[in-house]
């Protein structure tokens, strides 16, 4: 009796499933992408609804780094690049909207790897097309505050 022949070739078989887990892979991060905010949504929110309020002890914001927070509902960073000298921008990426972190003495997109500078945040590296928004604060009996 003959057996019928295979379907597929074990290197079929291999190369399928190194496509099918590829796309898989592919499709994660495309969601991971897509799931970021809007980049130009924030800053102006923060400034209007978040005026007055304090964002984080000053004390708590490493010098040479930055801490992230949230105002009015939406992500900040607040960083300190040199003693007393206090900035806040929002952490929404605006490559692809995704939320920016504090790194070791830059700001950092986990997506895509922009870093942004820790004094005024301007793109040093990566697919981001400009600076982060930046939010005014001031300090205040110890605390960084919108202005």
């Amino acid at each position: 009796m003959n057996q019928p022949a295979p379907c597929c070739t074990r290197r079929q078989v291999l190369r399928g499933a190194s496509v099918a887990v590829g796309g898989l892979a592919v499709g994660g991060a495309l969601a991971a992408c897509s799931e970021g905010t809007d980049p130009g949504a924030s800053v102006d929110d923060v400034s209007t609804s978040g005026a007055g309020e304090v964002v984080v002890a000053l004390a708590d914001v490493p010098v040479g780094g930055a801490v992230s927070a949230e105002v009015a509902g939406v992500a900040v960073l607040v960083t300190q690049p040199s003693e007393g000298e206090v900035h806040a921008f929002s952490a929404v990426c605006t490559h692809q909207g995704c939320t920016v972190t504090p790194g070791d003495g830059v700001l950092e997109c986990p997506c895509h790897r922009s870093v942004f500078s820790l004094t005024d945040a301007a793109v040093q590296s990566g697919p981001a097309p400009e600076p982060l928004g930046e939010v005014a604060v001031e300090v205040v009996d110890g605390d960084v505050v919108v202005a």
